[in-house]
């Protein structure tokens, strides 16, 4: 990240995990177009889960890499649940923003 600022997870640290479950571009992407999509509110729950496993593939790349350091195990639950909320809101905006619903 800019600024000489190291992202990481620490053991519990909650801060990061929603910084880094709220600012996550998969997760706004998938969940803002799945919920465009959607022809029911219930398929909102679907596309917020699509979202967060997205999303949370796209955290396991990086860290993987090498580009975010992970030195803890167990925030990965929170990220996923975190990112679940997130997506719905997501998704929701998506859903209510298409113009004309049917």
């Amino acid at each position: 990240m800019g600024g000489g600022h190291e992202l990481e997870i620490v053991p519990f640290d909650p801060t990061t995990l929603i910084k880094i479950a709220l600012f996550n571009p998969v997760v706004i992407a998938v969940a803002f177009l799945m919920g465009r999509r959607a022809d029911q509110w219930q398929k909102l729950i679907i596309a917020a889960f699509a979202a967060s496993l997205c999303g949370f593939v796209l955290y396991w790349l990086v860290a993987a890499i090498g580009v975010m350091p992970v030195h803890a195990l167990g925030g990965e639950a929170a990220i996923l649940l975190m990112q679940f909320i997130f997506g719905l809101v997501w998704a929701g905006l998506g859903y209510w923003l298409v113009p004309l619903r049917r």
